[in-house]
């Protein structure tokens, strides 16, 4: 099942890949126009029905509207878990805790945790006794899977910023 079936506009849908991946996210019109490559119009439009459907937010910041999802939407964890369904990342998070090891984080890094599709998804994934065979196999296997490219990096202990996390035994997430 293919997200560009059910939503057509691949603007719209690049929209919500940027600010649901990450509720961090946030981008203003002419940043959004120069990394997806697009006319402020054609963003401005779906901004502007994303906001008035209450999904997006925005604020001033200085001169600029920023824009972000809204986590108090109703909506918002089904879209955030669809959106991260889309690009593969439950899956990979699945195959990861699966059998790799004794995995303390799994972090992503990268474009994609900017909200970015570029086609490769960077892993950092932290803990002790990691299988490094294990991930080399489930490198190919995932990249066929979610068809993107799947960058692992593997370290131990724990870091406390930087990109996504999408899961922290401490944390329970």
């Amino acid at each position: 099942f293919m997200l560009e079936s059910l939503i057509t506009s691949k603007t719209r849908l690049r929209l919500l890949i940027k600010f649901f991946v990450n509720s961090q996210n946030h981008s203003h019109l002419r940043g959004l126009s120069e990394e997806f490559g697009e006319s402020t119009n054609a963003i401005r439009k779906e901004l502007n029905n994303l906001t008035n459907a209450g999904i997006l937010v925005k604020h001033s910041d200085k001169n600029k509207i920023e824009y972000q999802a809204n986590v108090k939407h109703p909506f918002y964890t089904n879209i955030r878990d669809i959106i991260r369904k889309h690009l593969g990342l439950d899956m990979l998070l699945e195959q990861i805790l699966e059998r790799i090891g004794d995995v303390e984080q799994v972090i992503l890094t990268g474009d994609i945790a900017r909200g970015s599709d570029t086609g490769t998804i960077d892993v950092l994934v932290l803990g002790e006794k990691i299988n490094n065979d294990y991930i080399n196999h489930l490198t190919k296997r995932l990249e066929e899977l979610i068809e993107r490219k799947v960058i692992f990096t593997v370290a131990s202990g724990r870091i406390s910023s930087g990109g996504l996390v999408l899961f922290d035994r401490q944390a329970g997430i």
